[in-house]
């Protein structure tokens, strides 16, 4: 059998083209960007994450000398931005704040939809984790966590808490405190955060699940106090408050959200990780470890494949509490 040998020319032309193939990826990622990036985030402007995010965009405009642009489209519990991102390009010009709820709780609350978010999105880079803490009005009684839990046992279904709406962490946590520590508790939803907080301070009800931004108001004007943080350990910001189980709760009981960058499904992996690379240097800028030990964020440093792997766990828990008391918002 004649073996066919291809004319040098031929042979040497084709290994040029291979070589342009293989080194595609490289010059998609050191290229990028060369246009205006938009990223988008379900939370309000003025919040917290909006606040720490266009602090974030500001120093990637820099290293990356292209704008990049925040997009604000708060409502629905996360759906408005769905909408405006999910048919978009996946060539990382258009990212997407989210939070671990977002990521999980939804597709388990909005179940007639059909939607779930980590097959619509790939998980780019990861930012930071939010810790909750345990909240009450400052004339309350409760000195501590396990004060709350005892008042709960002796009046099951009569305690009520508040969060800032259905399947908000903020709820999702209190049912997890419920079945941690045996006890039946009224849930009170608002409409957001600052109302929940407004009727906190004027002992509309009994307790909440907050974050240090969204609560500091009332807390630095002596309205409300903190009774533990739901966290592992003690938060540096805060080294004289408990943990909700040094402070009687459940030894286990910890309630936190993580917020992440994503981007439509499909994303080219060089440029994805071309993004991750650049925003994990930002994270480690001055200015932004300042801006979030103020908010007392905790930077998480996660691979796209941990993204994923620590939100499957938490949407497990959530999936047992939503379950457990048939939450939806269908």
């Amino acid at each position: 059998m004649t073996r066919f040998t291809p004319p040098r020319r031929t042979a040497l032309a084709l290994l040029a083209v291979t070589a342009l193939c293989a080194a595609a990826p490289a010059l998609a990622q050191s290229d990028f960007p060369t246009k205006p990036v938009n990223i988008f985030t379900p939370f309000p402007p003025g919040s917290g994450p909006d606040a720490l995010l266009r602090a974030i965009t500001d120093k990637l405009s820099t290293l990356w000398k292209q704008p990049v642009l925040v997009q604000n489209r708060p409502g629905a519990g996360g759906f408005v931005v769905f909408e405006a991102t999910r048919r978009q390009p996946a060539d990382g010009y258009t990212l997407v704040q989210l939070d671990s709820e977002q990521l999980v709780a939804l597709p388990l609350l909005y179940k007639s939809r059909n939607f779930q978010t980590l097959q619509v999105y790939d998980p780019v880079a990861s930012l930071y984790n939010t810790p909750f803490i345990v909240t009450v009005p400052v004339n309350s009684p409760w000195k501590s966590v396990g004060d709350l839990v005892s008042a709960a046992k002796a009046q099951p279904g009569k305690i009520n808490y508040g969060s800032w709406g259905i399947g908000s962490p903020g709820h999702l946590g209190g049912e997890q405190l419920e079945l941690g520590s045996g006890i039946e508790m009224q849930h009170i939803p608002f409409k957001d955060s600052g109302q929940m907080f407004t009727a906190l301070a004027g002992n509309e009800i009994a307790w909440a699940l907050g974050t240090i931004p969204s609560s500091q108001g009332v807390y630095k004007a002596n309205k409300v106090r903190y009774l533990g943080v739901a966290t592992p350990k003690r938060i540096p910001q805060m080294p004289d408050l408990p943990t909700v189980a040094e402070a009687g709760g459940p030894k286990d009981f910890a309630q936190s959200s993580f917020v992440v960058l994503a981007a439509p499904k499909g994303i080219a992996p060089a440029v994805r990780s071309k993004i991750a690379q650049d925003v994990a240097k930002v994270m480690q800028d001055a200015d932004i470890k300042a801006r979030m030990d103020t908010f007392a964020f905790e930077y998480i440093n996660w691979s796209p494949d941990e993204i994923v792997k620590q939100a499957r766990g938490k949407g497990q828990m959530y999936g047992k509490l939503i379950e457990r008391k048939n939450i939806t918002l269908d």
